[in-house]
């Protein structure tokens, strides 16, 4: 059971959607808190921020990641917000009965998660092969939901064989990390390999395509979980703003990917389905009918009777072969429903 404070999450359970508002607050706690206003709006359950403390995570560089202009360093620098600011977002969110998630950079900000409450962590595709952080952080016993972009199988295993020693409950997303992902690259089917090959994990996806198709399709095919980059407003700036999708989508998400849960994981029998269609059964369905009046003691042939809607006779469409033949008790008269009582 993968559990996150009180909410279930696995396949009897709807879809966990996770709004990433990551860093896309630019380092201003006004736009953090406009994001989880937004998202709350839109119905999401869960908000994940990135916990970033440059110096323990990073030395200076002037690495430009392909998604920027400027360098990681620069941008994770422009972007950090304080412990202080931390806990006021963590509190923020709490108040709105909501999840908070983050994604600790390093070991002393996983202690600072830890520290103040978090109920789980994720940790990102980029760590999914730091497996010194990623022991660190599963010693603190929390369910982790693991991102696995840029790590293959093999990589992935280790770390999965770390976090379940260290017995946590485990959540894999698959992910491409390609910013943005063409729908060409966006490699769904790995969703399965995944469940297959770590069957004690609940799967899902971190999606850095455009929209919101190709998470609903990630749905289709099993996730749990999806996670997407989210903003208030396409038209701030900032790394991730490109590849967020807005409050409208999010609701949009939020609602689709509940719709696609309930028509994949609410089998009908066919007898439950026959009843739940019945009314439209009653005037889809034909009936045999005379289509000229038959005397008493005539044949039944295809010059007497036919089939036509609606389905209300004692003879339904399917029945009309064994008819024939059959010889009339009595006088029928034309475009009746031809009954029981009416042969012999």
């Amino acid at each position: 059971m993968f559990k996150i404070g009180n909410r279930k999450v696995g396949t009897k359970y709807p879809p966990l959607i996770i709004a990433e508002i990551g860093i896309n607050h630019e380092g201003k706690i006004w736009k953090a808190k406009k994001m989880i206003d937004d998202a709350f709006d839109a119905g999401c359950e869960c908000v994940k921020f990135q916990y970033h403390i440059p110096e323990k995570e990073m030395i200076k560089n002037n690495t430009i990641p392909g998604n920027a202009k400027e360098s990681i360093w620069n941008i994770i620098k422009r972007c950090t917000l304080s412990h202080k600011n931390e806990m006021e977002i963590f509190e923020y969110v709490k108040k709105k009965g909501m999840i908070y998630l983050s994604t600790p950079f390093s070991d002393k900000a996983a202690t600072n998660l830890k520290k103040m409450g978090v109920k789980a962590f994720k940790i990102g595709s980029g760590e999914c092969n730091n497996y010194p952080l990623v022991d660190f952080i599963s010693k603190y016993k929390k369910p982790i939901i693991l991102s696995t972009g840029m790590n293959d199988i093999n990589s992935i295993k280790k770390s999965v064989d770390i976090i379940q020693k260290n017995g946590c409950p485990i959540a894999i997303l698959h992910c491409v990390s390609l910013y943005p992902t063409p729908f060409s690259k966006l490699n769904l089917p790995r969703i399965q390999e995944i469940k297959k090959k770590f069957k004690r994990a609940v799967v899902g996806i971190s999606d850095h395509s455009l929209g919101i198709h190709g998470s609903l399709a990630a749905v289709t095919l099993g996730a749990n979980i999806v996670e997407k980059h989210f903003t208030s407003s396409k038209k701030w700036k900032g790394p991730d703003i490109s590849i967020s999708i807005d409050k409208n989508q999010l609701k949009e998400l939020k609602i689709q990917s509940k719709d696609i849960f309930n028509s994949i994981n609410n089998k009908v029998n066919e007898t439950k389905m026959r009843k739940y269609e019945k009314k439209t059964i009653d005037f889809a369905y034909s009936s045999v009918v005379t289509i000229q009046k038959i005397e008493k003691g005539d044949f039944l042939n295809k010059k007497n009777i036919w089939v036509k809607r609606p389905g209300l006779g004692d003879f339904l469409a399917k029945d009309f072969p064994k008819l024939l033949g059959k010889k009339a008790k009595r006088t029928i008269y034309k475009d009746r429903y031809l009954k029981k009582k009416d042969i012999l």
